[in-house]
């Protein structure tokens, strides 16, 4: 798989300044809760419920620097929208591991992408627990606001308050430290359910050979099928993509070494090693036939932690996904803040079609812009579609921070663009349906920008249909760090 080459190492084509970009890592340990009352534009008063948004919200422990973002422990902000009004409330997650570090002062746990205990290598020898840092995602689903880590349980939060109420288990179904994906996906109508929506999520087990257990939930959070499927080789698996009938896995190309992480010379994400010579395993599970063997077709090496949408074509499965040349070895000496975005290979969009009959797969580039976090009509989800949006670079070509959203018409070609360039920086865009709404792109899409010039957030509410300008911009007290994931019900919270 190629990438394109990087067309932003000089200077008069770098559309944002790296002091700028660094602010937004900065730890936000307040906790507010406040209604916005500065405000650009105007809410739409058709958009009701509560966006959800999760991430790491903590990049140090008493001034002791976490390695890498993905170390950091869960912050969970949610905004409230009713009548035209907007209320802001943020909270950490009160994990085990967070509260004995809070109160210690110290890092006293091993993060997966570089944060060591200190004390050095015997330190952190053979110390094999992982801190659940809850940072991923969060999800409002049968009565319950769960906050997700693939690597564990979840955390279950007061949906008004945002307090947390401990670990999760779902009713028993998951065992302690049991892992549970961050990426759930929502089929809105399930052919084996009467065509009512299901929440669908994964969990992977890995080793010398991996195991993918399948989960499918009904609007009341009752679990209604699991299974379990074994396939060789160790897994390094983020994100999938369902259609009516299947659920699809991309096994990433790459392999882990235990030894240095045992010796405490590395973290588990700094063993793990891309190959390029290898191929990419795309597995396919059927949903409706859950006992039957999945299918592994082959795909050219590349690495995808998101993908946007897939669905069923005749004898064909078409998935559309953020896939990178490579996967950047964690470097245990470098500092994230000092990324050099114009020597790494961008995310772009790529299409797999993968034939059922012949077992072949094409791919194709459908935007070479740097991109990821793609969402599409919660509707559309596993249906043929048109419209993908993503958070992107300002620049249509080479690598660099995400300061625009983007809507790509996949149907004519067209692409059509909203940026914060020169001095914002977006996340992750939501997209939320109008409640009266019929069209595919008839809606709103919800992104946190940090906008430099105010040292400070934004939650831009964009029309999904013209992204030309803001429909509205609630201007936040303070700045929020860079997010992951998050999610939108239709329901109110306010305590």
């Amino acid at each position: 798989m190629q990438a394109a080459s990087p067309t932003q190492s000089t200077s008069h084509s770098v559309s944002y300044n790296r002091a700028d970009w660094q602010r937004g890592y900065r730890s936000l340990k307040q906790e507010f809760d406040y209604w916005i009352d500065a405000v650009t534009g105007e809410i739409p008063t058709a958009l009701k419920g509560t966006l959800f948004r999760n991430g790491p919200g903590l990049l140090d422990v008493n001034g002791q620097r976490i390695h890498h973002p993905f170390d950091g422990d869960g912050m969970i902000c949610a905004v409230t929208f009713d009548r035209g009004t907007a209320h802001f409330r943020n909270r950490y997650v009160q994990t085990e591991g967070y509260r004995a570090e809070q109160q210690a002062g110290k890092i006293l746990y091993r993060g997966v992408f570089g944060t060591d205990k200190p004390g050095g290598w015997l330190a952190n020898a053979l110390d094999l627990k992982l801190k659940n840092i809850a940072n991923t995602n969060v999800i409002y689903w049968g009565g319950k606001l769960l906050a997700l880590w693939e690597a564990a349980e979840p955390y279950r939060l007061d949906p008004a308050t945002l307090e947390t109420l401990g670990l999760e288990d779902l009713d028993g179904l998951l065992p302690a430290g049991a892992p549970f994906s961050a990426h759930p996906r929502i089929d809105p109508a399930s052919l084996q359910d009467g065509g009512q929506a299901v929440l669908v999520n994964f969990a992977i087990k890995t080793g010398l050979s991996s195991t993918i257990t399948l989960y499918e939930f009904t609007p009341d959070g009752k679990p209604v099928r699991q299974y379990a499927h074994s396939v060789p080789g160790f897994a390094f698996i983020h994100d999938f993509v369902i259609t009516p009938r299947y659920a699809i896995f991309f096994q990433n190309p790459v392999s882990f070494n235990p030894v240095p992480f045992l010796l405490g010379l590395r973290s588990a994400g700094e063993c793990i090693t891309f190959r390029a010579q290898q191929l990419t395993q795309i597995i396919v599970v059927d949903r409706q036939q859950p006992r039957a063997t999945p299918r592994i077709l082959e795909a050219k090496a590349g690495f995808v932690f998101h993908h946007a949408n897939a669905f069923e074509r005749g004898d064909e499965l078409v998935i559309d996904s953020v896939c990178y040349a490579d996967l950047p070895a964690v470097d245990p000496e470098g500092d994230f803040r000092q990324t050099n975005f114009a020597a790494l290979a961008p995310g772009q969009l790529w299409r797999f079609v993968l034939n059922l009959k012949t077992g072949i797969v094409q791919q194709q580039l459908l935007d070479s812009r740097c991109c990821e976090f793609p969402t599409v009509h919660p509707q559309w989800v596993g249906r043929e579609y048109r419209y993908v949006y993503l958070a992107a670079a300002h620049a249509p070509q080479g690598n660099a921070p995400h300061q625009a959203i983007v809507k790509w018409d996949l149907q004519t070609g067209d692409r059509d663009l909203w940026s914060a360039a020169p001095r914002g920086y977006v996340s992750e865009p939501v997209f939320v349906p109008h409640p009266r709404g019929n069209a595919e792109d008839d809606g709103w899409l919800l992104t946190l920008v940090f906008d430099a010039a105010r040292d400070a957030s934004d939650l831009v509410i964009l029309d999904a249909a013209d992204l030309s300008q803001p429909v509205a911009q609630l201007h936040l007290k303070h700045h929020v760090p860079y997010g992951l994931h998050g999610s939108f019900t239709s329901q109110c919270f306010l305590s």
